[in-house]
């Protein structure tokens, strides 16, 4: 059975993107607009892992992991951060939230699908 990623990003474009790329790659897509979005998506729909972004109206990427985290039956649900945020006090945030990993945006579709196939094994 694919697995299915749920993707929160506030750019169509990205979304589009992304969805294209892991349903390429044999996965199911779910997409979320923003991270009050993806909590609703979340909420109604069974996923595998989360592809979120950082920087998003009404609720960030930040602010969306920390509320997936607070909820016990999403602990262990991998979450990856893809954002253009580069410093090392934005990838600090993010694993302090409770990103399962951080990438950094522009990255390959491969290294993308490599590295969710990586972390959905793990986890």
């Amino acid at each position: 059975m694919n697995k299915t990623i749920l993707i929160v990003d506030d750019s169509e474009f990205v979304r589009n993107y992304h969805a294209y790329i892991l349903k390429q790659a044999s996965f199911n897509v779910i997409t979320a607009m923003d991270g009050s979005d993806g909590l609703e998506k979340l909420y109604t729909h069974a996923c595998d892992l989360i592809l979120t972004d950082i920087n998003m109206a009404r609720m960030d990427g930040y602010e969306f992991i920390r509320r997936v985290r607070a909820e016990p039956r999403y602990g262990e649900l991998p979450i990856v951060i893809v954002s253009t945020e580069s410093q090392s006090r934005d990838k600090l945030k993010g694993f302090e939230a409770g990103a399962s990993l951080y990438l950094v945006k522009p990255c390959s579709p491969a290294m993308m699908v490599e590295n969710l196939r990586l972390v959905l094994s793990t986890g």
